[in-house]
């Protein structure tokens, strides 16, 4: 592997990393050299994606955490540092969606979605900051969604979310270049996932026109993102900053 992109020492966290994009991501870490703490919810599942990443021969932990609230995000970093040493890159995955017309969400649900979306990003970010000044620098992946740049009747408070990952980006990337930190975000299409499962059963059509409108010609996969967490990990991207960058087999290209 090229010097480039080699992870070799570098210790990364990754937001709902025991499945789907996350997991993808942290397998694609691991195989360059990272070791990985996977952070969620559901202790099975996570305990799982740390089997499969020690499989890949990297280091990993789990730690149970509930990123929206300011105090497991602190908690989750200082689990890191203990088990590691160090925190170098961090990738905010964590998401969920609420299907549903405008008038139809309840407050409860609209909070819901933007905690666990987006102030879980800047509550995790806000957290890793002081260990990756201290290591001289770091890496911010924040998770997007094509919901960032259109619109669907069905995600208001989804597409919001996601539409502000991207401004939280570019301002993070803004205060903490000075620090060598750069903060990108990924947008992803539609990809082959137990959300986007959800969403095939819960919207009619909707396997269909992904499927016409993609010039790929098929759903992503999660291990098309081990690519892309490398390279916005690595020290191949140290003058990449603030980028948006899509990862949807050319579904945004089209008018």
């Amino acid at each position: 592997m090229s010097k480039q992109f080699d992870l070799s020492g570098r210790v990364a966290i990754v937001t709902g990393g025991n499945g789907g994009i996350g997991l993808g991501m942290a397998e694609g870490l691991a195989r360059a050299g990272a070791a990985v703490v996977v952070a969620g919810r559901k202790a099975a599942k996570s305990a799982a994606a740390v089997k499969a990443l020690e499989a890949l021969g990297a280091k990993a932990a789990a730690v149970e955490a509930d990123v929206t609230k300011q105090d497991a995000c602190k908690a989750l970093i200082a689990a890191a540092l203990a088990r590691f040493g160090r925190v170098d890159i961090l990738i905010n995955n964590a998401g969920t969606n609420i299907r549903k017309q405008p008038q139809e969400y309840t407050l409860e649900e609209w909070n819901s979605v933007l905690e666990t979306n987006l102030t879980s990003a800047f509550l995790c970010s806000q957290a890793a900051y002081p260990a990756m000044l201290k290591s001289g620098g770091g890496k911010i992946i924040n998770i997007g969604s094509m919901l960032s740049i259109f619109g669907a009747a069905f995600a208001g408070p989804y597409g919001a979310s996601k539409g502000g990952i991207v401004q939280l980006t570019k301002s993070l990337a803004c205060a903490w270049a000075k620090d060598n930190i750069q903060v990108n975000s990924v947008l992803p299409g539609w990809i082959d996932t137990e959300l986007t499962q959800a969403a095939r059963r819960e919207v009619a059509g909707l396997h269909e026109r992904v499927l016409a409108r993609t010039p790929a010609g098929r759903w992503g996969d999660p291990a098309d993102f081990s690519g892309i967490a490398v390279f916005l990990a690595s020290g191949a991207s140290d003058f990449v900053t603030g980028t948006a960058i899509t990862v949807d087999g050319g579904y945004s290209s089209l008018a």
